[in-house]
């Protein structure tokens, strides 16, 4: 028999877990795309496509992104270790978390894999993989 203790428990759980899975359907990120939406033949580079690299206006490895209310773009670039704001139009982009070399300090990422955009506290969560952290 299931004590009254252990049943509270997992209803307390399931709360939770049902709680994180409401918010994740309804993420600041998500999209909402008419069904009648017409989208263009070609598409356009929106940041990086110079090359690989480490410069500015190259990205090495991009692996995720966020896209904010006013079209900015948040490239989680993980072979540079770092994340990089593109404003909508922008040629080039400008670092906003890491781009110190790979590392473990506060001021470094190492391989970052995702960035979304908490916009009431203005903070970005990285999740920052071979740390270990977010």
């Amino acid at each position: 028999m299931v004590s009254a203790e252990k049943r509270l428990e997992k209803r307390n759980f399931t709360a939770l877990l049902n709680s994180f899975i409401d918010y994740s359907l309804r993420s600041p990120s998500s999209t909402n795309i008419h069904p009648n939406a017409r989208w263009q033949q070609n598409g356009i580079t929106v940041a990086g496509g110079n090359r690989q690299g480490n410069g500015i206006n190259q990205l090495s490895d991009p692996l995720g992104l966020y896209v904010d209310d006013d079209q900015t773009i948040y490239v989680v670039d993980r072979a540079n270790h770092r994340i990089v704001e593109w404003k909508r139009g922008a040629t080039s982009g400008q670092v906003v978390a890491g781009g110190n070399g790979q590392g473990s300090g506060d001021h470094q990422l190492n391989n970052p894999r995702d960035v979304i955009i908490d916009k009431e506290r203005d903070s970005l969560i990285i999740c920052d993989t071979s740390n270990r952290r977010v």
